[in-house]
């Protein structure tokens, strides 16, 4: 960072810039990938720990907590997937999990690691939040979009599934094909871009009310900053939950027979 006080504009600029290697399209967000990978090895270590130390017995509080969101991710499963839940509900609760695991990075104050990268690593750009870069929202985004297919073809075969493509929602009049394939095809894009968009706009807003918060004099930071981070407390989970339960929603229309 540079040692004379950056302007607003500069300050902005500067927490929204990734650190990166190569350029254009081909580009990595290397502080992306990082904080998503540190995060799913601890989601993975907590989740082992809870499960070694499950005991028939009065269970602690990680066996508690651990139970509690895989009931909570099972039981969302089971309202919305009509198939079978092997597979959907560890899916469910690895997004809901993650997910929150990345919205949770907000919350920690917006110069913290970026300066502490800085004065250990020399990096000159740090971006901690996963779900402010639109790369990890629809890397996720597409992930669900291929098991939309995948599950589509597996509960109605081919044959099935290209013939509600062109035959839905208007029936199978020749006439009508060519207005089915289309709303088709948009309802079929619409679901991973509303599902990454809706998850990296909130949390690219929250992330940029930080960084304003911290641009004011820092003997009142704490009043708009303690105000905001109980609202964000809120939109965390929620976000995590929508994506979560649009997920199960999303495959189980694909699965099912109309």
């Amino acid at each position: 960072m540079a040692s004379a006080a950056p302007s607003p504009t500069e300050y902005v600029t500067h927490h929204l810039t990734h650190l990166k290697v190569g350029e254009g399209f081909w580009s990595l967000h290397v502080d992306t990938l990082f904080f998503s990978w540190v995060l799913g090895l601890l989601m993975i270590w907590f989740f082992r720990m809870g499960a070694n130390r499950a005991t028939a017995g009065v269970p602690g509080r990680v066996q508690n907590f651990v139970e509690t969101l895989v009931e909570f991710a099972d039981k969302t499963v089971r309202e919305s997937f009509p198939g079978p839940r092997a597979f959907m509900g560890p899916l469910c609760l690895t997004i809901f999990v993650w997910v929150l695991l990345w919205n949770l990075m907000d919350l920690i104050p917006v110069d913290w690691l970026p300066r502490l990268a800085h004065d250990v690593f020399g990096l000159e750009y740090l971006r901690v939040v996963p779900s402010a870069d639109p790369n990890a929202t629809f890397g996720l985004s597409i992930t669900v979009f291929l098991l939309i297919i995948y599950y589509g073809l597996k509960g109605k075969g081919v044959g099935g599934f290209a013939k509600e493509f062109v035959t839905h929602p208007f029936g199978a009049n020749p006439l009508l094909v060519p207005f089915n394939l289309i709303l088709n095809v948009v309802e079929m894009i619409a679901k991973p871009v509303s599902l990454a968009l809706r998850l990296f706009g909130n949390l690219y807003a929250a992330e940029l009310i930080f960084i304003l918060i911290a641009m004011l004099p820092w003997w009142i930071q704490w009043i708009p900053g303690g105000i905001w981070a109980v609202f964000h407390i809120l939109v965390i989970p929620l976000q995590a939950f929508i994506f979560m339960v649009l997920t199960a929603v999303y495959i189980g229309l694909a699965y099912e027979h109309h």
